[in-house]
């Protein structure tokens, strides 16, 4: 598995920081969120138990249901219970306007009026009797469901700094005469507790930006890093001596000064490397030419020297003799001519023009000039019957290198021997062309050399003509060589298709 790059650990690393820090507000968010609900429970609950506990004390303490109202009475039993139950605060409230019918589907009255109040646990100086005006519409919207319901009614108004909880319940004793308590609820979270959280929320946006900056610095810092990369491989390998230009990153240009550095010291390396190869090109040209020297000399000496003999001989005897020494210097001077063509012939860059040959034509032309030859050497010069279709050649340097082979089988061959010519098309893609003969063969360790300049195991031969067949097969694109057989030579030509359609 790839471990990621340093870039993406550290985008990462700020991630998982920036991930935690939510994930602490999101902790402290719930817990507020659940403390909330839970006070909201037990407010409710307390104002529901001090509302029935406050009617049902009030009834006990009137002597008749038909008793007129004791604002007393309520004011000491409103102290008398809520005393008992902090932070919760009530009164008593008549409606002034009773539903007719009394059922649970009437409508209730539009208006009350408030009989008494009280909140003995209040934080200030004594009992607080003073109706609290901000939470009046809520207190009437409850009495007034009280009302409707003729049953204990409940209403929670909840706000930033906290919320209250009213409940109403009626007086079963006197209908018109409904009890309602209120209990404020705390906010879960305080104001020390809001800039706690303003202060987590604060580092967790520094936290954000900071990982989006180092982000989109790293992004810059990679697509520098690319560019260099780029620059430092090039599809052309003289690229990589050019200087690289700087990115515009401090550490990465002290890389680009390194790498051109390297670069420069290469160039040195490569100019010394050439000048090198020049001299050394030099040094086996001149060996090269040494060599050829000594082989053309050797190759022409020895005609020549017949030629001198022969001249000798005939100033020396008489007309019959000194034809025979004309004609065996005409055989000597055509050795000497078709060697010189033979080295022109190699010296000379081979250029291959392809064209649409028919291949079987084409080397029946071949074979049916060199008919002559074979039936003067008493050799049987024969080619295979098969259809090679057409193929795209140099008719005119195959020709050569075709000629070579063919000339070169007769003379091995020998008198009686056979030689047989062959073409075919291997799947449209390769031509192969293979010349055969019965004669004594090639050594394996041979079959390599043989096609180099100048060798030659017959004194007839020039040593070129294979030489020419290898670079005539090698212009095309393929390659000559002498195959594997029991019996006699067998040499070969393939060339591949191109292009091929």
């Amino acid at each position: 598995m790839q471990r990621p790059s340093f870039a993406v650990q550290v985008v990462l690393l700020w991630c998982v920081v920036a991930a935690m820090c939510a994930g602490l507000l999101a902790v402290i968010w719930f817990m507020a969120s659940s403390s909330e609900s839970r006070q909201i429970a037990a407010a409710t609950q307390s104002s529901e138990q001090s509302c029935v506990a406050v009617a049902s004390r009030y009834e006990m303490s009137v002597a008749q249901p038909a008793a007129p109202l004791q604002t007393d009475l309520m004011h000491a039993v409103l102290d008398l219970v809520l005393v008992q139950l902090p932070g919760v605060e009530g009164g008593f409230w008549h409606d002034t306007q009773p539903a007719s019918g009394g059922g649970a589907g009437s409508e209730a009255a539009a208006s009350g009026r408030f009989l008494a109040y009280s909140f003995p646990t209040y934080q200030g100086s004594g009992i607080k009797r003073d109706i609290p005006q901000a939470e009046t519409p809520l207190i009437l919207r409850t009495l007034q469901a009280a009302v409707r319901s003729h049953a204990t009614e409940t209403a929670v108004s909840q706000a930033n700094q906290g919320g209250v909880v009213v409940a109403a319940c009626p007086v079963r004793s006197q209908p018109s005469v409904h009890v309602w308590t209120m209990t404020r609820i705390r906010p879960a979270i305080d104001r020390g507790g809001v800039g706690l959280l303003a202060g987590a929320a604060a580092v967790l946006a520094v936290i954000l930006a900071v990982a989006v900056a180092i982000a989109l610095g790293l992004r810059r810092w990679r697509d520098k890093l690319s560019r260099l990369e780029a620059a430092c491989a090039p599809q052309d390998a003289d690229m990589l001596l050019t200087p690289i230009a700087h990115v515009g990153e401090p550490d990465l240009d002290r890389i680009v000064d390194a790498l051109n550095r390297q670069a420069a010291h290469a160039r040195q390396l490569r100019d010394r490397s050439l000048q090198m190869g020049q001299q050394l090109a030099q040094a086996e040209r001149f060996s090269a030419l040494g060599k050829l020297a000594a082989q053309v000399a050797h190759e022409i000496r020895n005609p020549v020297g017949a030629m001198r003999l022969r001249a000798e001989n005939a100033l020396a005897g008489n007309a019959e003799r000194q034809q025979l020494a004309l004609h065996a210097i005409l055989g000597q001077l055509g050795r000497i001519e078709s060697q010189v063509a033979s080295l022109l012939a190699l010296t000379q860059p081979v250029s291959v023009r392809r064209q649409d040959v028919d291949v079987h034509a084409w080397l029946a032309a071949i074979v049916a000039a060199h008919a002559e030859e074979a039936q003067r050497r008493n050799v049987s010069l024969t080619m295979a019957q098969h259809d090679a279709g057409h193929f795209d050649l140099d008719p005119e340097q195959m020709r050569r290198a075709v000629d070579n082979l063919v000339l070169n089988a007769m003379r091995h061959a020998g008198a009686g021997g056979h030689v047989t010519v062959t073409a075919r098309i291997l799947h449209g893609q390769q031509l192969v062309i293979e010349v055969a003969d019965d004669g004594p063969g090639v050594p394996p360790g041979q079959r390599e050399r043989i096609f180099e300049p100048f060798v030659s195991d017959a004194s007839a031969g020039s040593g070129l003509g294979l030489a020419v067949v290898r670079e005539v097969a090698a212009a095309h694109g393929g390659h000559a060589y002498v195959a594997d057989d029991s019996s006699g030579a067998h040499f070969r030509i393939e060339i591949p298709c191109q292009p091929c359609s």
